[in-house]
Order: C-alpha cells, then sequence, then structure tokens
C-alpha cells in the first residue's frame, strides 16, 4: 500500500498519448508504489481497446496518476470513475483534473477494496486493474468485481503486475491478451 507519511517530490510527468487531450501532461509524484504505465504499454493497452473504449463506463481501481483513466476519458469513453486511497495523490489529481475542460471523471477518496465491497450503481465496461505490485491485490480485487455485479457481460478488464505474477481469474473471465514489457506482465481479460 501506498505511505501517507511519505514527503514527496515531483518526480516528473507523464503525458496523455491519444485522443482530445493528446500531448497534455500530468504531474507523477515521487510516492512508494506509483508507477505510470508506461507510454508504451498504453499504446499497445488503448489499441486492444480501440473497439470498447468509445461511450464506455470506465473504472479504474487504483488511479495514482489517473494516466489509464484520463486517456479513456480522451479517447472517447462516455465517463470514468477514478479511485485513489492516498490524499496527496487525489489532491494532485483534483488540482490536475480542474484544468480539463468538460470532463465526466468522477475522483473518489477511498481504498479500492471497500469501494468493491459496495453493490454498483450501474455495472462498467472497462476497468483497469493496476494495484501497487507489493500489495497483493489483483487477485482480491478481480473476484470482487465479478462478485458484486460491477461488470457487463463482454467486460475489458485490464491486468498489470510483475511478470513473474500467476493469479487464479473468475471463471468466466478469458485472457484475450498478454504481453511483457521488461519486469511488467500486462494482459486483457474479457468477462463471458
Amino acid at each position: 500500500m501506498r505511505s501517507t507519511s511519505h514527503k514527496s517530490t515531483n518526480l516528473g510527468k507523464v503525458r496523455i498519448i491519444g485522443g482530445e487531450w493528446r500531448g497534455r501532461k500530468l504531474t507523477v509524484l515521487d510516492k512508494p508504489g506509483l508507477r505510470p504505465t508506461a507510454d508504451r504499454v498504453r499504446e499497445t493497452l488503448f489499441n486492444w481497446l480501440q473497439w470498447q473504449i468509445h461511450g464506455s463506463r470506465c473504472l479504474d481501481l487504483f488511479a495514482g496518476t489517473g494516466i489509464l483513466g484520463i486517456e479513456a476519458f480522451s479517447r472517447g469513453a462516455q465517463s470514468v470513475t477514478l479511485i485513489e486511497q492516498d490524499t496527496e495523490i487525489i489532491a494532485t489529481l483534483a488540482t490536475q483534473l480542474a484544468d480539463f475542460p468538460d470532463h465526466q471523471i468522477q475522483l473518489i477518496h477511498t481504498n479500492a477494496v471497500d469501494f468493491l465491497s459496495h453493490t454498483p450503481p450501474q455495472p462498467f465496461d472497462v476497468v483497469f486493474l493496476d494495484p501497487p505490485f507489493a500489495a497483493q491485490l489483483l487477485e482480491p480485487c478481480c473476484h470482487l468485481l465479478e462478485q458484486r455485479g460491477w461488470l457487463r457481460e463482454h467486460t475489458q478488464i485490464y491486468l498489470e503486475s510483475g511478470k513473474e505474477v500467476n493469479i487464479t481469474l473468475p471463471l468466466n473471465w478469458q485472457i484475450a491478451r498478454c504481453q511483457i514489457a521488461g519486469q511488467v506482465k500486462y494482459q486483457l481479460a474479457t468477462r463471458k
């Protein structure tokens, strides 16, 4: 889990690589466990999702920099919900989102597991699941998403983990795509 007691500094910027807000940059804080998804991984991911993203409802469970959810909105998602538990990261995201015109991006300050323990008002079409690797939350969150009604039929779920990590997915999920970039494994699962 991310530490809120660590005084952070700006590490740098991460760039939106496609859509309406292409080229805009988001601040990346120097926080334990915060590692933005690399440009080339995001490019591959959004190529995989190119036919599903427009008009979709997206959930980014471990928002961090917010780059996955904000990129999805830039590329035509109808709405995006960003979940983040770190107070300083939430404040940074809120400040940055204030500079984006007419967005339908909801920012929720909570723990992802607590968030998933509730019943959703509506299921999501696309879910980004990229927890801090050391937290070992990928598998539990997959099962909570399935058990609580967070997903539509054919929802696309992006999973990012260390390359050696193997998890047991819900029985009705199928891995459609899988690649490795350095020490990171990234996959796209489809809910049947």
